[in-house]
């Protein structure tokens, strides 16, 4: 019996087939054998262009977006260029923090030579902020900070706080006209009683009571110092709390005009130096005088020599350098940290000029100011 088979190979997907014929001799005995399906083989075809390349580009694309790759060091759990940025950024703030003391000691040693010389505290603050407003012009002509854009509505929110500002800056130089630079510094020191003071009774805002537990060694400490210097004088210490008063509502102010603003620290800072100088040169002007300020310069002249106009422009030159680095800083660091740092540059300033004025100090004064510091402290870590 002749059977004939016809076997159906397909390659591909319907696009090329094969047929074959096959003649087979079988036996009587033996049933005919059913046709065979063979599963389907695919292959490529030879009659259609072949595109591989689109898929296989898609794919490594979509694995390039999802997948990451960072390097580790042996025993670290953060990548490495994620360490060395963090650490370049700490550097970064210390450097910072570094400038900004020793910037502030100078500032310090300077005023006072200049102020015991030449007690003239409303001219000496006018010519503080007209150094910072010069050098800051200078830097936007020569293009070496970018001049910031600025709107009438930002100088409208600016006013008030140069107001404070203004106020400020005036009561401590006036303070320190009077009284040791320590004894002024280690009362301002006092300045966070004032800041929970007035944003609780006047802003109605609320703290823990951590918080509100610091304040007992703050004024404590300052009220031990104030009743132990030896040098005490009124106006000296009244200059000293109005200054924290007045920077107290600076930075409310600040807070609440400058949301959304977009200038740096050391901009903002220009700005609020060139708008404070407009507001105190008149009143400096009707409190002192031109007429004093000649016979007091002269008066300096020559009990002090021309060394006096060195004092007086690196005063204020070193005034306008350490406010603009501690603006700067502020660009980098959070507000605790800030605090933090002013803490310490109190007690750098308070020692320093211990140590170049020879101030006297009793050993009560000292505890005072060392009780009222760890206060200021305290309440920089309770306001985490």
């Amino acid at each position: 019996m002749i059977s004939s088979l016809k076997q159906p190979a397909s390659f591909g997907h319907g696009s090329y087939f094969l047929t074959s014929r096959t003649n087979l001799v079988t036996p009587a005995c033996l049933p005919v054998l059913p046709s065979l399906r063979l599963p389907r083989i695919s292959v490529v075809s030879l009659s259609k262009p072949l595109h591989i390349v689109a898929p296989i580009e898609r794919k490594r694309k979509e694995l390039s977006t999802s997948i990451g790759c960072s390097a580790y060091e042996a025993g670290r759990s953060e990548p490495v260029a994620d360490a060395r940025s963090e650490s370049a950024r700490k550097i970064k703030i210390g450097i910072y923090f570094a400038t900004w003391w020793s910037l502030n000691v100078v500032f310090n040693i300077y005023n006072k030579k200049v102020l015991n010389a030449y007690p003239y505290p409303w001219l000496t603050s006018t010519l503080s902020l007209a150094a910072g407003s010069l050098i800051m012009l200078v830097s936007w002509a020569l293009r070496i900070a970018e001049m910031p854009k600025t709107d009438l509505e930002f100088w409208k929110s600016l006013f008030p706080v140069a107001v404070a500002h203004t106020i400020g800056h005036v009561a401590a130089t006036v303070s320190m006209s009077k009284v040791a630079v320590s004894f002024t510094h280690i009362i301002k020191s006092g300045e966070p009683a004032f800041s929970v003071l007035v944003s609780r009774f006047i802003l109605g805002e609320t703290f823990p009571p951590a918080v509100y537990l610091s304040l007992i060694p703050i004024i404590g400490g300052c009220g031990l110092s104030a009743l132990t210097e030896l040098n005490f004088n009124m106006i000296g210490f009244m200059g000293a709390m109005i200054s924290n008063l007045a920077f107290v509502f600076r930075n409310i102010f600040s807070k609440k005009g400058m949301k959304g603003k977009s200038v740096s620290g050391m901009n903002y800072y220009a700005c609020l130096s060139m708008l404070s100088l407009v507001i105190l040169t008149p009143f400096a002007i009707a409190v002192e005088g031109p007429q004093m300020w000649a016979a007091g310069f002269q008066q300096a002249l020559s009990d002090i020599g021309p060394q006096i106009i060195w004092w007086m422009a690196a005063q204020s030159v070193f005034y306008h350098l350490y406010n603009q680095v501690s603006y700067m800083s502020l660009d980098e660091i959070s507000p605790l940290t800030f605090s933090i740092g002013n803490t310490m540059k109190r007690i750098s300033v308070i020692v320093s000029s211990i140590i170049i004025f020879q101030t006297p100090v009793q050993p009560v004064n000292a505890l005072g100011a060392a009780i009222a510091i760890l206060g200021t402290f305290l309440y920089s870590q309770a306001k985490k």
